[in-house]
């Protein structure tokens, strides 16, 4: 039935006591049978395949029980509407003072409709090897999908296509480097225009990850100051000395972005390009400590791709953040997990581990998450630990490495367990201690979301995402390359 419905009705229920699965049922049935005639009885309903089989999600703490109530729908809206507030009228269920309250009539359609259009953009893309398509029947947003995205306009300057939704910024000089940034796959840019950073620039830095990429000459410099006096920037890339972002090719762009710097270490450095310099210069650049990871990202579901010879990485949506930018850090300490795009650098100086790279690229229309490798292996080797470390390494360990576990994470990200991925809902489910966190190598699905937000979950990070019907405001779910990591 489900496979058919046109509409979904959730509704909560709440009982003064202990009741189970089979009194919420007959309180439904029993408690609006002939209420609203025979053309909406809902055996009826249910015996002629216009409604299906009632699901309940129950459970009982402190004498008190509570859970949702899930009622597909295949009669028209004005039908449902009526059949949905029927429920309302339920006031006990089994021995119990009972409350029914519907929270969504949700049209499972508009679903699939969604998945259709991305499909289709998907077959339009890459489906065809003929790039002659001369059919009018494509719908226009397929077509657009099949362009390269040009320059947009972000409230009056240039910009990437992805700057107004994405959590990490780039800030370049002009529009010429958003350009040759796009050409690099990277969306996620916006110009400055000159030395008078305008307002809406400012203010886009005040709650992004911002990373500051310019020009290797003294006007990239002057820039980078009015930039910190009126905004906020997180990290420092600039162009080799004397050279334009715009004339820089592919591999110089990525090997450029993967040497940023905190801002706050040069911060009140009198020459910042030199400054950087030696930043950069006191970090492990050789190639073969540099971890690099593609992600085949066609649907978003952050499988594996072959990484090329110089550690290098293409990607279709934003390079800026922690996951979201190509990112070499001097260590993994030196960073904290970023929180609604923004960075907090009280970590920012160079540790004893600051020899640990990272590299990150990135491919198709999400990021890869970069992790970074300790100095020292054997700290790399013993995930089972309980040690706190950084969201980062929890998804190297986890989920880069295709270790198949998913792993639950305290307040302070200490291991809490490690259980297939398979077995992710049981151990949510059954945790002593509701986990803070949850980095699960595989597919976070509705049933898996919401077991996490009943438990309190604020974060989870999977492979990849299911199609969710509902999403809890309070659990932030992505996969490693969709979003910027953070605790």
């Amino acid at each position: 039935m489900n496979d058919t419905a046109k509409y979904l009705i959730r509704a909560t229920i709440a009982a003064d006591g202990v009741v189970e699965r089979s009194d919420v049922v007959g309180a439904v049935f029993g408690q609006t049978e002939g209420l609203l005639g025979d053309e909406l009885d809902l055996r009826d309903l249910q015996d002629s395949s216009k409604v299906g089989r009632i699901d309940v999600a129950i459970q009982s703490e402190n004498g008190q029980s509570f859970g949702e109530v899930t009622v597909a729908s295949s009669l028209d809206k004005v039908e449902t509407a009526i059949l949905a507030a029927s429920l309302e009228t339920i006031d006990r269920i089994g021995p119990c003072e009972a409350s029914v309250e519907v929270t969504s009539i949700e049209d499972v359609r508009a679903a699939k409709r969604r998945e259709v259009v991305e499909r289709a953009k998907e077959l339009v893309a890459s489906g065809f090897e003929e790039t002659n398509l001369a059919s009018t029947d494509v719908l226009e947003e397929v077509r657009d999908a099949a362009r390269i995205e040009g320059v947009a306009d972000y409230e009056g300057v240039p910009a990437g296509p992805r700057v107004s939704d994405s959590d990490a910024v780039i800030v370049v000089e002009g529009r010429a480097d958003v350009s040759t940034l796009l050409e690099c796959g990277i969306k996620n840019a916006v110009a400055v225009e000159g030395t008078n950073v305008p307002d809406a620039v400012a203010a886009l830095t005040r709650d992004r990850t911002v990373t500051a990429f310019l020009d290797g000459d003294r006007g990239g410099e002057l820039i980078l100051r009015e930039l910190a006096q009126v905004g906020e920037v997180d990290y420092v890339a600039f162009a080799p000395p004397g050279e334009s972002v715009e004339d820089l090719d592919r591999g110089a762009v990525f090997e450029a972005l993967r040497g940023k710097v905190p801002y706050e270490t040069l911060a009140d450095e009198p020459n910042l390009r030199k400054a950087a310099g030696n930043e950069l210069d006191g970090r492990d650049t050789d190639p073969e400590s540099i971890r690099s990871s593609a992600v085949d990202s066609t649907r978003g579901d952050g499988s594996d791709g072959d990484a090329d010879a110089d550690s290098e990485r293409t990607t279709d949506t934003d390079v800026g953040s922690e996951a979201d930018e190509t990112d070499t850090e001097p260590n993994a300490d030196a960073e904290d997990d970023v929180t609604a795009g923004s960075t907090d650098a009280e970590a920012s100086e160079p540790t004893e581990a600051s020899d640990a790279t990272e590299a990150a690229a990135e491919t198709g229309e999400h990021d890869a998450a970069t992790a970074t490798e300790s100095a020292d292996p054997a700290s790399a080797e013993t995930p089972s630990e309980s040690a706190p470390r950084s969201m980062e390494e929890h998804v190297q360990e986890v989920i880069d490495a295709g270790s198949g576990l998913a792993r639950l994470l305290g307040d302070d990200l200490s291991i809490g367990s490690e259980v297939d991925a398979d077995a992710a809902f049981d151990a949510v489910e059954s945790a002593d201690t509701p986990p803070h966190a949850v980095v699960v190598d595989g597919r976070i699905d509705q049933r898996l979301l919401d077991v996490a937000a009943q438990r309190g979950v604020t974060r989870m990070i999977g492979r990849e995402v299911g199609e969710f019907v509902k999403r809890p405001i309070g659990t932030r779910v992505s996969t490693v390359g969709e979003t910027s990591i953070e605790a």
